[in-house]
């Protein structure tokens, strides 16, 4: 049993995706915004997409450039990779815990708002030549 264990967690090491990423969770905007920004630094290069981001007047725009220039610097200081060879493989933002919240309203009555966060994973790649 034991042997099996570690058979499948040597496997799993071999097999890790070793690309340089980064993730901000818990981050306090909902992850439709996000999306709409990631799409726009999709397949890009690092230079290029945090050109974009600099320039973009979303309010996604700050924390995404923040995530990216954290991937870049994992790719630069952990794998020794040059950031300008660096280009964004996959972007996603999926929705993380929703806080509920009451808005009082008149008579007595109240509407539940809902304060929605999401997790932002940028992965890099390098090009390939």
């Amino acid at each position: 049993m034991a042997t099996r264990m570690r058979e499948k967690a040597e496997n799993r090491l071999i097999n890790r995706d070793n690309r340089p990423r980064a993730s901000a969770m818990f981050v306090r905007i909902s992850s439709a915004k996000v999306v709409v920004v990631l799409d726009l630094i999709r397949g890009k290069s690092y230079r290029e997409s945090a050109a974009i981001l600099e320039h973009t007047s979303k309010a996604a725009s700050p924390i995404v450039l923040k995530v990216l220039n954290s991937a870049a610097a994992n790719a630069e200081n952990n794998l020794n990779l040059d950031k300008d060879k660096l280009f964004v493989s996959e972007c996603y933002a999926n929705p993380g815990p929703t806080l509920k919240r009451l808005d009082i309203r008149a008579r007595g009555r109240a509407n539940r708002l809902l304060k929605r966060t999401s997790h932002i994973t940028v992965v890099l790649d390098t090009v390939k030549e």
